[in-house]
């Protein structure tokens, strides 16, 4: 696919542990020449942990993007009005984010920014990571996977034998998952034996 004149929401939230895993993901597409606009969590933005500092994950972020990250709802609310996004991802999405996004809670610019995808029709990609997905947010989930215009990058259960409600979406398969979402479809399967990876 051709991403070039293609703008790319790349949102992330507090799934700390993953972000490594993430930045290789938002570089394809600015590779392929999508224009990335970074949105981030107040965690991401402010918590450092022992998988990385936020100062170093955001300098990252804005060297590979070239943009300015959206770390406010104020500074996501236009979204909507300007139709910018073509396409949207939230990588990672914790089972906090999770449930607020199926309980129509806007508490952050990440929420925001998906609410005005959602205004606006447009594909919203979800990779998921989260401890409980078979747990209390697998009702979110389930709200999730019947919600017109929302997608899933394939998850699955990434430790089952020690966290057995844990899921967590492959992430290296973004990219191609908001491609077959930009044509409205599924990328399929959505169901993996994410573990065995």
């Amino acid at each position: 696919m051709d991403w070039n004149g293609i703008t790319v929401g790349f949102a992330l939230t507090g799934s700390h542990c993953t972000l490594e895993e993430i930045m290789p993901q938002i570089k394809r597409f600015a590779d392929h020449g999508a224009n990335v606009v970074p949105i981030a969590s107040h965690s991401v933005m402010t918590t450092d942990t022992r998988f990385g500092k936020s100062a170093d994950w955001l300098q990252q972020i804005r060297e590979i993007t070239g943009n300015e990250i959206i770390s406010s709802i104020v500074e996501a609310e236009p979204l909507g009005p300007s139709k910018l996004l073509d396409v949207m991802v939230i990588a990672p999405c914790t089972g906090n984010t999770t449930s607020k996004l199926a309980n129509a809670m806007t508490e952050g610019p990440v929420l925001m920014a998906a609410k005005a995808q959602m205004r606006n029709q447009r594909p919203l990609v979800l990779a998921i990571s989260t401890n409980d997905g078979l747990g209390l947010n697998s009702m979110n989930i389930a709200k999730l996977l019947i919600t017109k215009n929302i997608y899933f990058v394939p998850f699955g259960q990434d430790a089952p034998t020690v966290k057995s409600n844990s899921l967590v979406a492959r992430m290296d398969l973004v990219m191609e998952t908001c491609e077959m979402a930009l044509s409205g479809k599924q990328l399929q399967p959505m169901l993996i034996e994410r573990y065995n990876y």
